[in-house]
């Protein structure tokens, strides 16, 4: 689900491409969320909730929020956080972790041009990559942008690679030692970049992770 979040009129809010929000539940429980879009788009708050069956929050986000509902949120938080440079760019998300990842990516295409930039997004099912036809959209107007999409637990064929997302990344860029790489998703899939990629020649140091 989709969510976008109006601040009120009177509040500023100042964040850089790949930080995140708590919202802010009783019982002093919250739940994170990257912020989904970047700082030059900021009339409103985006973020991408995965339903947990059974989830607090996520449930009541399916169920319950109607516009005009009232959240409390806590923020900016993180060092995610997106640097300009000139080296290509590698962009490489699981599942809702691709959040973040489409903030650092809508900001280079706006504000850093012309760095060539790779996005990698692995979701299970087509299905979860819901927002596919959008960046194969990107990608055919923009020269410097590529998009791969990898699913892990569903019969691939074109225009989607199979496996693992880090697997991908390792058949379609044979050096990596150019590149800083920005990744975010589940555990396994950081645990697994952290691993693999230096192994072919990625720079450890210029690898960002949000896990």
């Amino acid at each position: 689900m989709g969510l976008w979040l109006r601040l009120p009129a009177v509040e500023t809010f100042n964040w850089q491409c790949g930080q995140y929000v708590d919202v802010m539940l009783p019982g002093d429980r919250r739940r994170s969320f990257s912020l989904a879009n970047p700082p030059h788009d900021s009339a409103f708050l985006e973020l991408h909730v995965r339903r947990a069956p059974g989830g607090e929050f996520s449930e009541q986000v399916f169920r319950e929020l109607k516009p005009g509902s009232l959240l409390r949120i806590e923020g900016p938080l993180g060092q995610f956080i997106y640097r300009s440079d000139v080296r290509p760019l590698l962009l490489i998300g699981g599942g809702t972790g691709y959040a973040p990842i489409k903030a650092m990516l809508r900001h280079v295409l706006k504000e850093d041009g012309a760095r060539e930039v790779t996005l990698f997004w692995g979701a299970r099912t087509v299905a979860d990559l819901y927002e596919d036809a959008w960046l194969r959209e990107l990608a055919s107007k923009h020269a410097g942008f590529c998009y791969v999409s990898v699913l892990s637990e569903q019969a691939a064929g074109a225009p989607h690679e199979s496996g693992f997302v880090h697997e991908a990344v390792l058949r379609r860029i044979a050096d990596l030692s150019g590149y800083d790489i920005y990744a975010a998703g589940p555990p396994a899939m950081i645990d697994a970049i952290r691993v693999a990629l230096p192994r072919q020649g990625a720079d450890a140091d210029r690898i960002r992770i949000d896990s």
